[in-house]
């Protein structure tokens, strides 16, 4: 059984449409109910301020700072993590859009928001991901770094890193500066990350897959994933022969990149691809109703997969979760969730959808910036 981690209490000030609010929370889930608009997506988002990135909206962070406040937000957490008991404080102290996000633990500044996974795993599911697989293929770029995130932080900060060195490489190129040994120096920090990148998402996919076979039956269907594009499945060699393949293919593609204004080949044009592995079809031909419960399973497996590689439960997000769900598969889902041992906080507008939780659950009321029990 993995560790659980959880949060004991919850502060926002100035966050979103709250200009304060506190929740009190012991390690049972947390359903928020409340009318459209109140608010409950907002404590979701709060909460995935717990983790390194943007939030759950990926949200521009002076957007984050409630109209008409004077200064910044602040998000504030007392939870058992992974190290034991720590307080975590975050938020930026101006409005103003170039302000970086603060943190401290323990009332010690961090040194970088990676820290957040020494303590807790945050995953999220959102009505914003219904369409992962009729969108775009930097949406399920985006989402597929996400989930290797939860395993490997250092991800982060290589696809960072590897964005900057293509925006300069590409900056030269439209410049018509074609120094040999400038650009070569670019392009083989640019293979050397991207392989990297490409591997790292390899391994995530091979382990999900992994324990999705393992995993049985559930009452929601079981996807088949692949990554295509760039460093696909087939390709075995060493990763020092695929760092030189990548650079050489940058050196040989340069005026080709010039002309079409960006580079045409990596990690940054890879796409994930997902089927329905009962039905064998692809997961943009299935029905509304079968890509969410594909979402759900994915979503679900990760979370499994992250207790098990961490030794430490993922808290989990879960807005709108239960709406488009019949009763029966909505036990099953909480059943799910509650067997993965963590805190989940989910968001309905009718409580009755959740009454198959009980006493698993703390119920809150939100109305309008404000929470009740």
């Amino acid at each position: 059984m993995a560790q659980k981690t959880y949060l004991t209490r919850l502060k926002l000030t100035d966050f979103r449409n709250y200009a304060s609010a506190t929740l009190a929370l012991d390690e049972r889930h947390v359903v928020l109910t409340g009318d459209n608009g109140s608010g409950k997506t907002n404590l979701l988002e709060a909460v995935s301020f717990l983790s390194p990135g943007r939030g759950l909206r990926r949200a521009v962070l002076s957007d984050v700072t409630r109209v008409g406040a004077s200064g910044g937000f602040s998000v504030f957490a007392d939870l058992e993590g992974r190290e034991g008991e720590v307080a975590i404080g975050t938020g930026i102290e101006t409005a103003e859009e170039t302000t970086s996000r603060k943190l401290r633990l323990n009332g010690t500044p961090a040194k970088s928001v990676e820290e957040l996974t020494d303590h807790l795993n945050v995953l999220w599911l959102t009505p914003a991901m219904d369409g992962l697989f009729t969108g775009g293929a930097s949406d399920r770029r985006r989402f597929l770094d996400r989930l290797v995130l939860s395993l490997d932080p250092a991800h982060g900060r290589r696809a960072a890193d590897y964005e900057r060195a293509m925006r300069s490489r590409n900056r030269l190129l439209s410049e018509g500066r074609f120094d040999p040994a400038w650009l070569s120096g670019i392009e083989v920090q640019m293979a050397e990350l991207g392989i990297a990148m490409a591997a790292a998402r390899r391994e995530m996919l091979t382990l999900l897959a992994a324990l999705i076979a393992r995993s049985g039956e559930t009452p929601f269907p079981s996807p088949t994933l692949s990554l295509v594009g760039f460093l696909d499945e087939d390709d075995t060699r060493p990763y020092a022969e695929l760092e030189e393949a990548y650079a050489e293919n940058l050196r040989d593609s340069r005026h080709r990149d010039a002309a079409a204004g960006r580079t045409l080949h990596g990690p940054h044009r890879a796409d994930l691809l997902v089927r329905h592995r009962e039905k064998d079809m692809e997961a943009e031909r299935c029905s509304t109703g079968e890509q969410k419960a594909l979402l759900v399973g994915l979503i679900l497996a990760h979370a499994r997969l992250t207790g098990d590689m961490t030794g430490c439960a993922p808290v989990l997000l879960l807005d709108e979760i239960a709406a488009h769900l019949d009763e029966g598969r909505r036990a099953s889902l909480f059943d799910l969730v509650h067997d993965l041992g963590g805190q989940a906080f989910m968001t309905g507008t009718d409580r009755a959808m959740f009454s198959a939780l009980n006493d698993r659950a703390q119920f809150f009321t939100v109305s309008q910036g404000k929470v009740l029990s």
